[in-house]
């Protein structure tokens, strides 16, 4: 076998097992990205118009919680906020859509005071979704209800819903679950 041929074996195998850690390592971001982000990935790779765009967007939002200070609240606060939630709860039977404007702005707080920026619901979305993606869709649904009954355009059993759903998150967010 001459030089130029082993030197071209040899090249050609590089390329190749280059070319195959480069595939793993993107697969395992992917997986990684997909169990992190659960149905999130998918929203963000529908939203972004492919993979490889949405897997930017959720890295960078990585990146961002990386930065943010999440704190853990004492059991005293713990108790303090799940008091405020019975609270907001019982003034559903008077009024429903004070009820959920109630539970948005406890919620608000709640993540606030954990280290949560609230610049904006869409900020919001984007900081959430790393630690509770799973409650994501909760949220969204909850939020909708809101910006409906603010025009007056919800039903009860939507307020109602809607309640269910911020409680989701509040739940989860208070007592430091994650979705990961």
């Amino acid at each position: 076998m001459s030089t130029n041929t082993l030197i071209a074996i040899i090249v050609a195998a590089v390329v190749v097992v280059v070319a195959l850690t480069l595939i793993f390592a993107m697969l395992t971001r992917r997986r990684h990205l997909r169990d992190r982000f659960g149905p999130e990935y998918e929203r963000t790779v529908e939203e972004k118009g492919g993979a490889l765009a949405a897997e930017r967007e959720l890295r960078a939002r990585e990146q961002r919680h990386d930065r943010l200070e999440i704190k853990e609240l004492p059991a005293e606060r713990r108790r303090q906020y799940a008091d405020e939630w019975t609270t907001v709860q019982e003034h559903f039977v008077d009024r429903p859509d004070g009820s959920v404007a109630e539970a948005d702005e406890l919620v608000s707080r709640l993540m606030s005071e954990r280290g949560y920026p609230t610049d904006g619901y869409g900020g919001q979305l984007r900081d959430l979704s790393v630690d509770h993606a799973g409650t994501l869709d909760h949220y969204r649904s909850a939020h909708d209800v809101k910006v409906r009954s603010a025009d007056g355009r919800a039903t009860t059993e939507e307020l109602r819903g809607a309640m269910v759903h911020y409680r989701a998150l509040f739940t989860e967010l208070l007592t430091d679950e994650r979705n990961r």
